[in-house]
């Protein structure tokens, strides 16, 4: 089974159903979690904007961390910053930094036209790590 689990969040509502699926597998086999969250950045043609600021990612990544430990999980978090194109990049890092054997990422549904243009997290992550990918399911529930 799996022992060291990296569960990747973001500001969207999804976050939830991830968190809680990566501490139900952890309560299973007594694994160690790792939140990372990656503060956005896009750049334009004269600068580079920040999408949030740091304490607002900490106050996700602190919800995170609450809801594991609260299910008796070992977790600790990391916040890693990138421009939107990176994000997939930062997640793998932080996978193989971390050793994790497993990521667990909520997905975002976007139309077929729309993933032309801008692919998933989930998939690009997929396709950069050589951790196994999990895909949480979105179920409107908290964590």
């Amino acid at each position: 089974m799996f022992q060291r689990i990296l569960v990747a969040v973001d500001p969207s509502p999804s976050r939830l159903s991830a968190v809680r699926l990566a501490g139900d597998l952890a309560r299973l086999s007594d694994a160690q979690v790792r939140v990372v969250h990656v503060v956005a950045s896009t750049a334009t043609l004269a600068a580079v904007v920040p999408l949030e600021d740091d304490a607002q990612a900490k106050v996700i990544v602190d919800e995170a961390l609450a809801a594991l430990r609260d299910k008796g999980v070992k977790a600790d978090a990391a916040l890693a910053h990138g421009l939107t194109t990176q994000i997939a990049t930062a997640i793998s890092e932080a996978a193989a930094e971390f050793d994790a054997d497993l990521i667990v990422l909520s997905p975002h549904h976007r139309g077929s036209v729309e993933a032309l243009f801008n692919p998933r997290i989930s998939d690009a992550v997929a396709h950069a790590s050589r951790t196994a990918v999990l895909l949480a399911p979105e179920d409107g529930t908290e964590a």
